[in-house]
């Protein structure tokens, strides 16, 4: 991704170029900030036309784990993939991520289910990745810095008996292409297709019985929403009973309101690359708007990982990065083109395959609170299954990411026991009745 991503938004004449192809050899070694990415990661040149195949697997060690005798290893053993699926485009692709299998016995009714989760935010460097992180949960070497933070749900949910499948989305660890973050059909894509390639993983426990639940928060969040929006048209085969929907960012435009500033104003970067990568005609209008640096500041992040972003762009405006002072969504408010491909990131328009939580912390201001209600009443509207869950957190100070990570923090034990129960089989409710009255 590095070479690639950094020349393309370093100039106009680059950003006008076309996707990354992949990397030349399947053993040449990518360098990310000083993090040597695996030759694992480097997607193969021919690319199996079946979504959710399995295309490599090897044996992944986790990076806080037990080896204890006669018990084995908690929380259980793990396995690093390489998958196929399809970019918005229509484009085949790779995507790499995880599988968990638990060392808890599953003790609820039918096969051991699965659960995919659909990390947030990380950044956008391939060393940030959710599988590497698995294995190296904190990486700290002076020029980058990731920390695994949802390794923690993963490991709660194995401790529950339930298998665990990470994603790391497009371009998010392979080396062949920008990884798209909070692209929505990139995102749905490839958790569904994580789903599908779990059960063909060695030695996996899961089956085509098995139920098939989706984790996500933040970004995660609205990857979930996706592929429960998807699932019915894309992976009709993945026998989906229940997606957790925390904080997700439904409408791109009120998310970029709420980071442009705040500590996370590093996300806008992020963005930004993803719809180039997404979009390369955006590329002559990006061009013509960025100055020198925001062209640094874009070429930056695509090597980033979050801690790089906070300690790099908090509270940063983006209108320090244009020509004539306006910020990125004042600029995209005149563009057509910009707003067309924000639009086609709009969660809410399809009818959510089967029970959904739709969870949102009241004073969030990140990932604003308001934009993921609407979703809870857009799905609700249009005959979804929803449970709509506002989180009554204080507020704990406007644009310092506090207002978005508490709700995460107070939620997640409820969170995970909500879906727990739903690849239990046991059904869930709908609140849509009363969501009027809900903050």
């Amino acid at each position: 991704m590095a070479a690639a991503a950094a020349v393309a938004l370093a100039s106009a004449a680059a950003l006008t170029a076309a996707p990354a192809e992949a990397a030349g050899s399947s053993t040449q070694l990518e360098v990310s900030r000083g993090v040597t990415i695996p030759a694992f990661y480097n997607p193969p040149a021919a690319l199996p036309a079946r979504n959710g195949a399995l295309i490599r697997s090897e044996p992944l060690e986790l990076g806080a784990g037990l080896t204890l005798p006669a018990v084995g290893t908690l929380p259980g053993t793990a396995t690093r993939v390489m998958y196929s699926t399809t970019d918005s485009n229509g484009v085949r692709a790779a995507a790499t991520g995880a599988y968990l299998e638990p060392a808890a016995p599953w003790r609820g009714v039918g096969a051991r289910p699965l659960v995919v989760l659909a990390p947030g935010t990380m950044g956008q460097g391939d060393q940030c990745a959710p599988s590497l992180a698995l294995q190296h949960p904190i990486i700290f070497n002076g020029q980058t810095v990731s920390v695994g933070y949802e390794d923690i749900a993963a490991y709660r949910l194995l401790a529950e008996g339930v298998a665990v499948m990470v994603t790391d989305y497009l371009g998010f660890g392979t080396t062949d292409r920008v990884h798209t973050y909070v692209n929505r059909v990139d995102e749905g894509h490839a958790v569904l297709d994580a789903a599908r390639a779990a059960l063909q993983v060695p030695g996996a426990s899961v089956t085509r019985s098995s139920r098939v639940g989706l984790y996500g928060y933040s970004q995660g969040g609205g990857a979930t929403a996706a592929a429960a929006e998807l699932r019915d048209s894309y992976a009709p085969d993945v026998n989906l009973v229940g997606s957790y929907v925390g904080a997700p960012p439904a409408d791109l435009a009120a998310v970029a309101a709420g980071i442009d500033g705040s500590a996370l104003a590093g996300a806008l970067g992020w963005t930004l690359n993803s719809l180039l990568q997404s979009y390369p005609s955006l590329a002559p209008i990006v061009a013509a708007h960025v100055n020198d640096a925001g062209r640094a500041a874009l070429a930056d992040l695509a090597t980033a990982c979050i801690g790089d972003g906070l300690a790099g762009y908090a509270f940063q405006k983006s209108s320090g990065w244009t020509n004539d002072g306006e910020t990125l969504m004042q600029i995209a408010a005149k563009e057509p083109a910009i707003q067309r491909a924000l639009a086609a990131q709009k969660l809410g328009t399809l009818v959510p395959s089967g029970p959904v939580r739709v969870a949102t912390g009241v004073a969030d201001d990140i990932v604003p609170h308001a934009q993921a209600r609407q979703l809870a009443v857009d799905w609700c509207r249009r005959g979804g299954d929803v449970s709509y869950v506002p989180i009554p957190v204080p507020n704990l100070g406007d644009g310092l990411l506090t207002n978005h990570i508490s709700p995460l923090l107070a939620d997640q034990g409820t969170a995970i026991a909500w879906l727990t129960q739903r690849v239990d089989g046991i059904t869930a409710g709908s609140n849509c009745a009363t969501l009027s009255v809900l903050p």
